[in-house]
């Protein structure tokens, strides 16, 4: 049976003064994205606050919250309300001492279909994430939407072909990455153009590889490490934005501009996935046998 498209949206937006404000500003941009037709709606990684993980510093853990929780609760209220499911990236408190970068998928009617905990952690400047997050143990994640099956990896998760392979190996249809990624200053006029065109291309190749649709949210604007942390000398980070959709060919199907608060809408085609894979059965020709070295740090 022919399933009809359906409509995805990512929120684009920068950070404000406070979680209050951030909470109300991505609930606001969420319900307008489901008036203009949004059936499935990402918000950008670690929307509530800033991008703390610019420097070290324990305070920052009473940032988190568990999962289910009250930001849960309040994008539930929206789904059910909305008739939407929303993918919604958090700091998630496990348990004392142990945190993660969570994504949680709420369904149409504000449940939790599914939670998915970041597995690539990465530490670079300013990006010192490791200090704060576990890496995920529950694998790899597809649910089951009111539209469709998608699936969900978080950020550094965009780099890592075998993220993607195994999630649209879990039926995932279109593949979401809540994202913050930026140029630290003194790179962007020699590496700038280059960096942004590697992780655009990157996914790309997943969406071609996996003939299904990948959709990174990513935030804009610029953010100096908080001033009474730890390691808080750096010189920030100018997030990019750009967050876009690939079809299962690689074609950009909807791209927002690097520092503009955008509700980006783009359809997700079944039938087109279907098309697509017939004629690059890439699936259908994977060598199974042969891949055990994957799963060894470096074939010496």
């Amino acid at each position: 049976m022919n399933r009809k498209p359906y409509t995805i949206a990512l929120i684009q937006t920068g950070c404000r003064e406070s979680a209050e404000e951030n909470l109300a500003a991505h609930l606001a941009l969420a319900e307008r994205a489901a008036a203009l037709g949004a059936d499935v709606i990402c918000l950008q990684e670690l929307f509530l606050g800033p991008y703390f993980c610019q420097q070290e510093d324990a305070r920052l853990f009473d940032l988190a919250e568990p999962v289910p929780g009250p930001t849960t609760t309040a994008f539930g209220e929206l789904a059910k309300k909305t008739g939407t499911a929303i993918v919604v990236s958090l700091f998630e408190k496990r348990a004392p001492g142990l945190y993660h970068n969570t994504a949680a998928v709420l369904g149409r009617g504000g449940d939790v279909l599914g939670i998915y905990r970041k597995m690539h952690i990465p530490d670079d400047p300013a990006f010192y994430e490791k200090f704060y997050f576990t890496p995920g143990d529950l694998g790899f994640l597809a649910v089951d939407t009111h539209v469709g099956r998608i699936g969900v990896c978080v950020c550094w998760d965009q780099w890592y072909p075998e993220a993607a392979r195994l999630t649209a190996l879990k039926g995932a249809e279109v593949i979401f990455y809540p994202t913050a990624i930026g140029w630290h200053p003194l790179e962007k006029d020699l590496l700038g153009d280059e960096q942004r065109n590697a992780w655009t291309t990157v996914q790309r190749g997943h969406a071609v590889a996996n003939g299904c649709y990948i959709a990174a949210a990513n935030r804009i604007g610029f953010e100096k490490p908080l001033a009474d942390g730890n390691n808080a000398q750096g010189a920030g980070i100018e997030f990019w934005g750009s967050s876009f959709v690939a079809g299962p060919a690689g074609e950009i199907s909807a791209l927002a501009s690097a520092d503009e608060e955008t509700i980006l809408l783009a359809q997700v085609d079944p039938e087109r996935i279907e098309f697509v894979r017939r004629g690059w059965p890439f699936l259908r020709d994977r060598r199974i046998d042969a891949y055990g070295a994957i799963t060894k740090r470096f074939d010496d």
